[in-house]
């Protein structure tokens, strides 16, 4: 990873992002980098991986999207299951009336199936209950028996900074379940061995005295000496030149509202009003600016937004005053900047992750996109929206400091002490800390992973995926499953269904379970020598040897024979019941089939999880083909096929015609067995069971001309005793 200052945190975190599977927190004082490391991740990153932050703005700011957005959430309380939670193997997902509610699209299922990595930004506002929301969704489409399906979790933030927001009713709901709501509280991550790694080094501060002062803040740890050497910054009726770019940071909206139309007010000369233009899905609360922003000469403002050009001009947060308005040009001159910056308008887009359908790799997709000058009012801002942004200057008015952690975010914003202005003291009881944090953060502090830590989850990841390779627990599963609709509903389906899927099933057992279990013992021998997979070359022979072997079964063993079934069937909630099941089981048997054939040249973990990934989302090219027999010799099909398919037809044009269903006309069981005995006389007609003379006298003579058409076109003899 390229970091521009030696920084072994950042790299150990990249490190357990990229060798292992091991779930993340990443956290640190304000100005640790991040961000910065978020960035690098999105660009360096080999897993396929989508970023969600809680809010609209976060999300924007992240470059992804907001949690509820993906995930199809709720805004209220998430009441969690405690069977999915307490890591009960069910047989079945639950399903609540609001996952009957969330319909998502095959695109959003295949990224969720496809899915390595889950980055959450700005963590510490994320609640418990929502957390466990997103676990319930990603178990739905990936892993049910793993938290969080199995997707690796890289959390990002700072528990000292701002909370989540809960509603007194709200947790007079969730206290049943939670003892905080905090993420940390979350049943599913509490299922996991997470890590958490803190960033030590301070970019933003560079004076240690300052820092110190911060840290006291931070950690709720300040006594009278680090009170009064911060108020020592309160200066009454403190007036500053307009060009100093000082900001003023309040609690709340009205407060940053009311100063900023003050000020415009104050100012002489005419208004200019720009009105934001809006393509596409763009939401009103993820809006960076001002939809209708009012500027005038004069006024201060802000960026809100890097300068993605060669010159570098201006970044988020940086203050300046308007000197000029000219066309489609607004002049802004910052302290300590030569020139004034003439200000265009700028893009910002909303994005979605889709699927590209060449690579099946998962790719941010703009749906969105507004324009605006990249510019707001600045004479104030309110601390929330002020997190992540850095001020040479700023006033803050922290007094009616109402949330855990306001006036350590207004206070950490500042670069330096000199910047720093305090409107009003600050006084202890106006530093809130939430005692439920302490705890988890003494642990974090105290449990820092190290390389030793990074080798051992590296080496249990390789191996985990190794063993998965050759565990067929959930093809059996899904077999198993299928095996007992077929058997509950044996009387209406096709003759041989049964067997077919008996017999595979015993096919499974023998070819295939029973001997990878042998091959795993085998491979938990050689790993006591040697406990990494990659490079390990007598386990790799053995994994290249075993794969092929497997190779060879699963695809034209169970792939080919479940591409070729046809299911028939009367009964339309039977048939949409067993083609699920049988889809799902086809599903992971493809996947088992993608994943031996790359192994068979050796495993590598990042050409795996790329395999793996991919073949959960391929769409399967299914053949239709007449006669459909398996490379193991079961007959899946009728025995006339080709007659079979005219009398279905037949059947169904009649029924279409008299305006009946089709079981009206010819049950799905007689059909079979006019196939199967070829009857071409009335009489023989009457003997299969669903015929009677009323059905022989409206459809016999059709059906008997049908089969002996198809008897002199393929020179089959008629035997004696069917004509009589």
């Amino acid at each position: 990873m390229n970091i521009e200052l030696p920084n072994p945190e950042l790299q150990l975190a990249f490190d357990f992002v990229q060798l292992t599977n091991a779930n993340i927190f990443l956290t640190g004082k304000a100005g640790t980098g991040k961000t910065t490391f978020l960035r690098n991740m999105k660009t360096l990153s080999p897993k396929r991986m989508i970023v969600v932050a809680p809010t609209g703005v976060a999300a924007i700011n992240a470059g992804g999207v907001t949690i509820h957005s993906f995930f199809q959430m709720h805004f209220g309380p998430h009441i969690p299951e405690n069977n999915a939670l307490a890591g009960i193997r069910s047989t079945a997902s639950p399903a609540s009336a609001f996952d009957k509610s969330q319909r998502f699209s095959r695109e959003k299922i295949n990224i969720m199936r496809g899915l390595d990595l889950l980055v959450i930004d700005e963590i510490s506002m994320v609640r418990a209950d929502l957390l466990d929301a997103v676990d319930k969704v990603l178990r739905r489409f990936k892993d049910r028996h793993k938290p969080f399906g199995g997707v690796q979790l890289l959390m990002i933030g700072d528990l000292q900074q701002l909370a989540p927001v809960v509603k007194n009713d709200e947790w007079e709901i969730l206290k049943t379940y939670y003892d905080t709501m905090f993420f940390f509280g979350s049943r599913a991550l509490k299922k996991t061995r997470f890590i958490s790694i803190e960033l030590k080094h301070i970019y933003r501060q560079k004076d240690e005295n300052f820092i110190n002062l911060l840290n006291k803040v931070r950690d709720n740890n300040i006594d009278k000496y680090a009170l009064d050497a911060l108020n020592k910054r309160y200066i009454p009726g403190f007036a500053h030149a307009k060009s100093e770019g000082y900001i003023t940071l309040t609690t709340h909206n009205y407060q940053s509202h009311s100063i900023n139309e003050a000020k415009l007010n104050q100012l002489l000369g005419d208004a200019s009003s720009y009105i934001a233009s809006i393509e596409g899905d763009f939401p009103e609360y993820s809006y960076p600016t001002d939809f209708k922003l009012v500027l005038k000469e004069g006024a201060q403002v802000m960026f809100v937004k890097n300068d993605i050009s060669r010159e570098k001009l201006f970044y988020n947060g940086k203050i300046g005053v308007i000197t000029g308005i000219e066309d489609d040009i607004i002049h802004v001159k910052c302290e300590g900047d030569h020139s004034a910056i003439p200000v265009k308008q700028a893009e910002w887009q909303n994005t979605k992750y889709t699927i590209d359908e060449q690579t099946k790799e998962i790719k941010e997709t703009p749906v969105g996109k507004f324009t605006q000058y990249p510019l707001k009012l600045a004479w104030a801002i309110t601390i929330h929206k002020s997190q992540g942004l850095t001020f040479e200057k700023a006033i803050i008015d922290a007094n009616d400091a109402f949330a855990h952690g306001q006036v350590y975010v207004a206070l950490s914003r500042c670069k330096t002490f000199e910047g720093l202005i305090l409107s009003s003291p600050i006084a202890l009881n106006s530093i809130k800390s939430d005692q439920s944090i302490t705890g988890f953060s003494l642990e974090v502090e105290q449990n820092q992973p190290g390389e030793k830590e990074l080798t051992e989850s590296r080496i249990a990841y390789q191996q985990s995926l190794v063993i998965e390779l050759f565990d067929f627990d959930i093809l059996q599963w899904r077999l198993n499953h299928t095996l007992k609709i077929i058997r509950e509903n044996s009387p209406v389906l096709l003759p041989g269904f049964v067997k077919t899927f008996v017999v595979l099933n015993d096919f499974v057992n023998t070819e295939l379970t029973s001997i990878a279990n042998k091959f795993k013992s085998q491979i938990g021998l050689m790993l006591r020598v040697n406990p990494m997979v990659e490079g390990h070359d007598a386990l790799q022979e053995r994994i290249k040897k075993a794969s092929a072997y497997f190779a060879g079964k699963t695809d034209p063993h169970i792939c080919k024979i479940l591409q070729n079934l046809e299911i028939e069937t009367d009964n339309k909630a039977l048939k949409k019941s067993l083609k699920d099941s049988v889809d799902n089981l086809l599903q992971e048997a493809f996947i088992k089939s993608a994943c031996f054939i790359v192994c068979s040249t050796g495993f590598n973990v990042k050409t795996y999880l790329d395999v793996k990934a991919k073949a959960s989302i391929e769409k399967l090219q299914l053949k239709n083909i007449t006669v459909a027999l398996s490379p193991i010799g079961l007959s899946i099909g009728a025995s006339n096929p080709e007659l079979y398919k005219k009398l279905r037809k037949w059947r169904d044009t009649t029924a279409e015609e008299l305006s009946q269903p089709v079981y009206m006309v010819l049950p799905q069981k007689t059909l079979y067995e006019v196939v199967d005995k070829m009857p071409v006389s009335n009489s023989a007609l009457q003997k299969i069971k669903g015929f009677g003379a009323k059905k022989v006298k409206s459809f016999g003579s059709e059906i008997i001309e049908i089969i002996k058409l198809y008897q002199n076109l393929n020179a089959i003899e008629i035997p004696e005793k069917i004509l009589l």
